[in-house]
């Protein structure tokens, strides 16, 4: 009897040794796709098993149950891994517990459900979150106004918005590109929408659909917007019931005197800029810092704050990554004026250069927006008509990173915040 009390001790042992656990590091010397991984996450989650973010360890790693479907995944995604036992395990998480450790254990309990807001037959010049979804594998669905208009928003988590123009000014590409086909084919196509959709100007329409986004945020939906889609959409709110479109853009002046009729209690993030009153002029107002920040390429470089990973776990997630010091990259909307932005929002990554904030976040209702400036991590300048980043050379981006975080977020929600 004693000889079998033994043999069972040991086998106990030799279970609860065993490897329950695997552990995806996002360091920058361990994990050789850091991209995929948030697929890989996302793809767990997606099964109705719970992760958890170790933020601040290792880059932000995740921790998964372990099977042998993950492990599978990782391999054929090309995605680093290790696993450990259940003491190796509990150890980690009680060196991220301790207070003395800026670091914090963040459970993600669902996959979200993502939509992309972006018209049918865009341009060759791409979206680097879509771009980035179809390569980390994450799923997604693309609405566009009428489904926005329809409360088809209330079917989703999270929004990213396309880079889009809310002002109805057609992305102020007039000056070059007027005689182009498809700036006409694309004025055409969005002024046939507005009337289908019962609307006399595109300037209506996209006003219209930008409240139907500011419901959804208020209501508890995450907004994420890039390039032009963070400052117009501002900048339409703010403009309701005014004119600001000059005859180009639809076929009748603008209101004398229109920008102090701008109200700012109506944005999400921007206050007191000044509007680009020449339609010449490939700008929206005065909170990009684009023509004004004179970097040259090879010293521009942003940023991430460091926040209390146990006392703000939001910015904290929304910033975890392999290096807090990112390569700049331009847009229509490449920073923002610092001193254009409302005190309750949270800078999370500056140009140190000349204090510009390139990303930025922030709480809107019962919801949350998060403004990355920039078109494309990967292509310092992208122009129109130029080929799409292969991220295949990209695996391990510090830039995709900050969307692919953004896209977790709402997998760990769960107290009510402050309007």
């Amino acid at each position: 009897m004693k000889k079998i009390f033994v043999v069972l001790l040991f086998i106990c042992l030799g279970f609860k040794s065993y490897a329950s656990y695997v552990l995806i590091p996002m360091d920058a010397e361990s994990q050789k796709n850091h991209l995929k991984a948030y697929g890989i996450t996302y793809w767990t989650l997606n099964k109705s098993l719970k992760v958890k973010w170790l933020l601040n360890y290792r880059g932000g790693s995740f921790l998964l149950p372990d099977s042998e479907a993950i492990q599978r995944e990782c391999q054929i995604r090309g995605v680093t891994f290790e696993v450990l036992s259940n003491s190796k395990a509990e150890s980690i998480l009680e060196d991220i517990s301790s207070p003395s450790q800026n670091m914090e254990a963040v459970v993600l309990e669902k996959a979200p459900k993502i939509a992309v807001y972006t018209p049918n037959g865009k341009q060759p010049w791409d979206d680097a979150v879509t771009m980035v979804l179809q390569y980390a594998e994450i799923p997604y669905e693309t609405i566009y106004d009428e489904e926005v208009l329809n409360d088809g928003l209330l079917l989703f988590d999270w929004l990213h918005l396309h880079h889009e123009d809310f002002t109805g000014q057609f992305g102020k590409f007039y000056a070059q590109y007027r005689a182009s086909s498809w700036y006409i084919q694309e004025k055409k196509n969005a002024e046939s929408l507005a009337q289908k959709l019962g609307y006399n100007k595109v300037s209506q329409e996209k006003l219209a659909v930008a409240l139907k986004i500011r419901d959804y945020v208020v209501g508890g939906g995450f907004m994420f917007a890039m390039c032009s889609a963070t400052d117009s959409f501002d900048i339409a709110l703010s403009a309701e019931g005014v004119d600001i479109c000059e005859p180009m853009f639809d076929g009748d002046g603008s209101d004398p005197g229109y920008q102090n009729k701008i109200n700012y209690n109506k944005t999400f993030a921007f206050k007191n800029y000044k509007l680009e009153r020449n339609p010449i002029v490939y700008e929206f107002s005065s909170i990009d810092m684009t023509r004004k920040r004179k970097i040259p390429k090879t010293t521009d470089y942003f940023s991430l704050m460091d926040f209390s990973a146990k006392w703000d776990p939001i910015p904290t997630m929304l910033c975890q990554n392999h290096t807090a010091l990112l390569k700049g990259f331009m847009g229509q909307t490449t920073s923002f004026n610092r001193e254009e932005i409302k005190s309750n929002v949270l800078v999370l990554g500056e140009t140190k250069i000349n204090g510009e904030a390139k990303y930025i976040h922030g709480i809107k209702g019962k919801g949350f927006f998060t403004f990355y400036g920039g078109h494309d991590p990967e292509d310092y300048q992208h122009r129109v008509g130029d080929p799409k980043t292969e991220l295949d050379l990209h695996a391990t981006s510090p830039g995709y990173r900050l969307i692919l975080n953004n896209v977790l977020f709402p997998a760990a929600r769960k107290k009510k915040q402050k309007t």
